[in-house]
């Protein structure tokens, strides 16, 4: 054992306590953060314009803070920009997060010297609780894979700014500079195709331990690594392999692909992290039920909407102990970056209160609703997991549109896919799809037998054309994500001018 890996598991039994008595105090961590975050921005700008001074209860806080979504804090975040100090949180942020938005354009997200901690160290937790509950440790001295945009920025009103991987890339403690790869350079790269070769080129022949990024891009990495070096599967090429940490996407669409190419078991570990904050992470020995872990003492108070009131003008708002197991929320965010009353898009539900585990559900403007179905992400990751099963297929990527106006016949849902595996029966691999969709969703099954709609169409896209569709648009690589429902047809008649 290497005095690396003994300290790492000195630090990891600290850290497993830490987190332990946290989630069993999240009730009271959430209201002394509620109340200090109101304390610390009570003389900024936005902190003025909204009366801090006044607000005692949850009630207040309610009251005065309205839900925004980046949009309605565009003009804030330009005023800092243009150099004024104070104005979302004390001070000026020490990064800007820059990621796209599909209705705002490149967004800008602060990134705080209070704020980082959340980031960085809830990164180094999720290590650290695994060291903790499983005593494996040697990993450590191994190499590791971080799949992540480039760690150059630029400068936007004399902030740092680039993306949120980049940016932690420059916070890797010094004890694992030396263990991280891809080197400085190549990651560099913006070239995702290019850099993906260079990754090969320097990971091929090293002792990897370890891998992060999001599940599309380390299948590309897989893919292009096998292809490369000839091999069947990843464990023949990196043996020691013990660790692959993702997050940013719903992994079980890719579950039965990357195990095919991985050719083995590994522990997986899932993470919620976001521009906007670390929310959640898989908790070794207390996500064993499974579910993600709230992140209730790092910098952020959350609450939640129920999914169905997000568009309402007046939803109803829940803090943390008011919430219910099995119910979609939207996820909303106050946070010592500056972001009050923050919409993050997403929807969640609780698994657990006891502790707060959650689950990703989807995004709350990522549904199917032209004929009043309201289908969500998690009912088509559940139905496409359900007929990768029945036709032991498993599945790249796909992406999801109504088609209302066919050429003939009932509308109907379209479904892209793009297969590692091709179902020998593809006409099975639909109606598994339908069935579980029905079972999923009442409305979907109602518009079904109704004669209202029709059941899905597959249409099969060859291995490639959403990395050619990410590329046309600029997106491939990184952080970026795929949407996996629109309620219009944009993606999807892209998707067909490629295919033809």
């Amino acid at each position: 054992m290497s005095l690396k890996s003994y300290l790492g598991y000195y630090w990891a039994k600290l850290s497993a306590n830490k987190v332990r008595l946290e989630s069993i105090n999240a009730l009271n961590h959430q209201n002394i953060l509620r109340k200090k975050l109101i304390k610390d921005a009570k003389n900024t700008k936005y902190g003025r314009l909204h009366q801090y001074h006044n607000i005692n209860t949850y009630e207040d806080f309610k009251s005065a803070i309205p839900i925004v979504d980046y949009e309605d804090i565009k003009k804030y975040v330009q005023e800092i920009i243009d150099g004024q100090v104070d104005v979302l949180w004390p001070g000026m942020p020490i990064y800007f997060a820059k990621t796209s938005g599909t209705t705002s354009g490149v967004k800008y997200i602060p990134i705080t010297k209070d704020s980082i901690s959340n980031h960085i160290n809830t990164a180094r937790t999720v290590l650290m609780l695994y060291i903790a509950y499983t005593g494996d440790h040697k990993w450590i001295d191994g190499k590791m894979i971080f799949l992540s945009g480039s760690p150059e920025l630029e400068r936007k009103g004399g902030i740092r700014t680039g993306r949120l991987s980049g940016i932690v890339n420059h916070h890797i403690p010094a004890y694992l500079l030396s263990n991280q790869l891809p080197s400085y350079t190549t990651n560099c790269i913006e070239d995702w195709e290019r850099k993906v070769e260079r990754i090969i080129e320097e990971t091929q022949h090293e002792n990897m331990t370890l891998i992060s990024g999001i599940p599309p891009w380390t299948l590309m990495y897989f893919d292009s690594l096998l292809k490369h070096s000839r091999k069947k599967t990843i464990a023949e090429i990196f043996p020691n392999l013990q660790l692959l940490i993702y997050g940013g996407v719903n992994y079980e669409p890719y579950k039965s692909t990357m195990q095919l190419l991985l050719g083995k078991e590994i522990t997986m570990l899932e993470t919620y992290p976001s521009s906007e904050g670390f929310i959640a992470y898989e908790a070794t020995g207390i996500s064993q039920y499974g579910g993600l872990l709230l992140n209730t003492n790092s910098g952020i108070f959350y609450e939640f909407i129920p999914a169905n009131e997000i568009h309402l003008n007046n939803p109803k708002r829940l803090s943390l102990a008011e919430v219910m197991i099995n119910v979609n929320y939207a996820l909303i965010i106050n946070s010592n970056a500056g972001l009050w009353g923050y919409s993050l898009g997403d929807t969640i539900k609780f698994i657990s209160l006891n502790p707060y585990l959650i689950k990703v559900t989807g995004r709350t403007k990522q549904y199917i609703s032209a004929f009043g179905e309201h289908v969500i992400v998690e009912e088509v990751d559940q139905s496409i997991a359900y007929a990768c099963i029945h036709t032991h297929s498993s599945v790249l990527e796909y992406h999801v549109a109504p088609e209302v106006q066919p050429s003939e016949g009932l509308p109907y849902h379209e479904w892209f896919i793009e297969f590692e595996e091709i179902p020998n029966d593809i006409k099975l691999f639909e109606k598994s799809i339908n069935e579980k969709m029905c079972q999923l969703n009442i409305y979907y099954n109602d518009l079904i037998k109704g004669g209202i709609i029709q059941s899905a169409r597959i249409v099969i896209c060859p291995k490639g054309s959403f990395q050619k569709y990410m590329k046309l648009e600029g997106k491939l690589g990184g952080q970026n994500k795929l949407p996996r429902l629109t309620n219009d047809r944009l993606i999807a008649n892209k998707l067909l001018s490629i295919l033809n």
